[in-house]
């Protein structure tokens, strides 16, 4: 007994001895306290939570618990107050704003909704703000404000049909906001609305009405001239909408009609220029040869219009006409990577080699598709350009002291992934650049690729290439690039670009993992492969998506005879897509089809992957693959 009793004195002196030394951190037995605090707030034990919740008021999650309460007990006022004003800086302030403006809304507490209301709100909660003006004696404001709210093609919803009916009522309204919203509705097809605003009208009116809604269902009606007989700005304004409208499915036939009869039509200058631009946009996505015609008589050329005239050259492989087109752009524009190279290529073209050599010699040093073309060019290697980010002794334990990465560390250290990522987002947005850089440094520590990179394209520097182009996978890669004969370089591209390596990558369209496959896609490539398949979930495996992204780009790449501009396009806009931008007949450089490709998202995915492919080449440490020898031209048939 008298040994036990001095046993038990040698443990408590041990253990006072390591609290005092190697005191346990109180976070750590907070976590306990934490989890126990969210499962009675599950439970409805509102007692027992509120005390257990005063425990944990300078744990780093406390706020969100006290969010999770307080959203379930909207109407204790002052406590909401208190939390908006006590907790302003964190995430959940403007979470529970919106709650409380909707709670308050719904009660008729308009006073309240307008002290509380910062902006940035949807259009049910900006509907909900003017009218709190409306009804606190600013209806002049409201009703203001109402018309920017009620000129939009989209229905707005419920939260607006008392401000609306007010406005409706009021001298600021007629029927030319009609008009403008009925326009609108129709380029939006929202056909409940178009007629809705159809009612709106009187007889004579919705007549007028009705001939515009049988025009932009059958455009072919722009060809009956006893239709277009008044002079009046409103047959006119159809007539060009017309016109617009069949230039989808008969662009020939719609530049005819508009250039032999708008001179005898009523229309002002704005709705002119847009039919114009249109067509000559309409032509320039049809490889049609009358493109660069068209697009130069455009009267007042926008950046779209602009860039379209230099590609419709290219497609003619009219040099000077590309020359001219590059001068046109404002001089910032021209110094972009694109056009250096365009204005290089131009100039050699025509013979004026001196001077594309001095601008491919300063373009080959940008880290960039054009870059690594205008490299080619000269013949010299490619400039990688990699700076890393240097982080100080101190300078990631200083930006976890903060207390927004304080949350995110616990939320990590839970296993809370997405609660940790969603506090990140909100966590950067008040770093200034430098800080910036070294969150993404931190994000790359943890092995959050994805976050890593957006953080660092945020902080707007683009130089450390091993944080940008991580180096994951590359077993796997490695594995199914020599059963599949690729370069292993070219797959990294295409993850890098799909999904920057985020294995639990999903898109809005429903493509999966680091190669983003289509499950009907993969689960063809499962059948031909003779494996089973056992649904979407397996290609968020990155072994299973690897496999099955690199066996299908290798089909691709057959089906093209090898041709890695094409298959690249293909894995983005699909083979049938690609197949028919292919040139009819003559020869067309591939720098140049890559130029003109119709999609502005596909032409810059190509030039993506293939420069990612380069720089994951120098990552790799080989140099199989050269620009230059993956564009071979393109022969048409």
């Amino acid at each position: 007994m008298a040994v036990n009793y001095f046993y038990k004195l040698v443990l408590v002196a041990v253990l006072f001895f390591l609290t005092k030394w190697f005191p346990t951190e109180p976070i750590v037995e907070q976590r306990p306290d934490f989890l126990r605090a969210e499962q009675l707030l599950e439970q409805g034990h509102d007692e027992a939570f509120l005390e257990l919740g005063d425990t944990l008021a300078d744990y780093p999650l406390y706020p969100h618990l006290l969010y999770e309460w307080l959203k379930k007990h909207l109407q204790k006022t002052d406590k909401v107050a208190d939390f908006l004003s006590r907790y302003e800086k964190t995430r959940y302030a403007p979470l529970l704003r919106a709650k409380w403006l909707d709670y308050l809304a719904k009660h008729g507490r308009w006073k309240e909704y307008a002290k509380y209301y910062q902006g940035g709100e949807n259009a049910a909660r900006e509907c909900h703000y003017l009218w709190a003006l409306h009804e606190t004696g600013d209806k002049q404001k409201a009703l203001g404000e109402a018309q920017r709210l009620w000129l939009t093609g989209v229905s707005q919803p419920q939260a607006c049909d008392a401000l609306f009916a007010e406005f409706m009522q009021s001298p600021m309204f007629g029927s030319d906001l009609i008009w403008q919203r009925f326009e609108l509705a129709i380029d939006q097809e929202n056909w409940p609305l178009v007629e809705y605003l159809r009612r709106l009208l009187d007889k004579t009116a919705q007549k007028t009405a009705d001939f515009w809604l049988q025009v932009y269902k059958n455009p072919y009606l722009v060809k009956d001239s006893g239709l277009w007989v008044s002079n009046d700005a409103m047959t006119g304004r159809i007539f060009a909408e017309g016109v617009a409208r069949l230039a989808l499915s008969d662009v020939g036939m719609a530049l005819q009609l508009w250039d032999g009869r708008k001179q005898y039509l009523s229309l002002d200058d704005k709705v002119i220029d847009k039919v114009d631009k249109k067509l000559a946009l309409v032509l320039f996505s049809h490889r049609d040869h009358r493109a660069y015609q068209r697009l130069q008589q455009v009267r007042v050329p926008d950046d779209k219009v602009r860039e379209a005239k230099i590609r419709a050259a290219l497609l003619e492989q009219n040099w000077q006409h590309v020359n001219e087109a590059l001068i046109s752009l404002p001089w910032a524009v021209q110094q972009e990577p694109a056009w250096q190279y365009w204005r290089g290529r131009a100039l050699t073209m025509m013979g004026r080699v001196q001077e594309a050599q001095t601008i491919y010699q300063k373009l080959s040093d940008d880290r960039s598709f054009y870059g690594f073309l205008a490299a080619d060019k000269l013949g010299s290697g490619y400039t990688i350009g990699d700076k890393p980010v240097l982080v100080a002794d101190g300078q990631f334990e200083a930006l976890l002291k903060q207390p927004g990465f304080r949350a995110i560390e616990e939320w990590r250290l839970l296993g809370r992934d997405l609660e940790a990522r969603r506090q990140w987002w909100f966590a950067i947005e008040s770093l200034d650049k430098e800080r910036l850089m070294i969150a993404a440094k931190l994000a790359q520590q943890w092995q959050w690729d994805q976050v890593a990179i957006m953080t660092l394209v945020k902080a707007g520097y683009w130089d450390d290439v091993a944080l940008r182009f991580p180096l994951r996978y590359v077993d796997d890669v490695r594995r199914n690039a020599t059963r599949q004969n690729l370069d292993p370089a070219i797959i990294l591209g295409l993850m890098r670009q799909e999904s920057m390596l985020d294995s639990k990558a999903l898109s809005a369209v429903g493509a999966k993992g680091l190669m983003q496959m289509m499950p009907a896609t993969a689960e063809q490539v499962a059948n031909k492969l003779d494996e089973n398949w056992l649904g979407d979930q397996q290609l968020f495996m990155p072994a299973v998506n690897i496999r099955y992204g690199s066996y299908y780009f290798a089909e691709l790449l057959q089906r093209f005879d090898g041709h890695a501009a094409l298959a690249i396009a293909a894995y983005n806009a699909g083979p049938n897509r690609v197949a028919k931008w292919l040139p009819v007949n003559g020869h067309v450089p591939a720098d140049i089809w890559i130029e003109t490709i119709p999609y502005k998202e596909t032409r810059k995915y190509v030039t993506s992957v293939l420069s990612y492919a380069i720089i994951y080449q120098h990552r790799l440490q080989t140099n199989g693959l050269k620009l230059k020898n993956m564009l071979a031209e393109l022969s048409g048939n």
